[in-house]
């Protein structure tokens, strides 16, 4: 059975623990980097990544765009909202679909 994850900083993911999701703090953009490798080509079928540290992961990430699985989703962090997260599902229902369904922006 797959399971879901939750990347970023502490404070931003602590209480998805609360919900039954394995969380995974990072401090470090390297380390970041290779944990969620490892999540990705593992037992994870969904990756929740807070907005400041999809940013700065962008290339890792765009390696499973087109995967079946894992699914990462961009959620906000403590910080607030940055955007990035809709940006990056509308980005992708448009590739499904061919056109913004979204936002209507043709």
């Amino acid at each position: 059975m797959y399971k879901i994850a939750v990347l970023g900083d502490r404070d931003s993911i602590y209480g998805f623990a609360a919900l039954g999701l394995d969380t995974y703090p990072v401090k470090d953009d390297q380390d970041a980097a290779k944990l969620l490798k490892s999540l990705a080509d593992g037992q994870y079928a969904v990756i929740y990544i807070t907005e400041a540290l999809q940013a700065k992961l962008e290339v890792e990430i765009d390696r499973y765009r087109t995967a079946k699985l894992p699914a990462i989703i961009p959620i906000p962090g403590v910080s607030g909202n940055t955007g990035k997260g809709m940006l990056s599902v509308k980005k992708s229902v448009e590739q499904a679909v061919g056109s913004d369904i979204i936002f209507n922006n043709n």
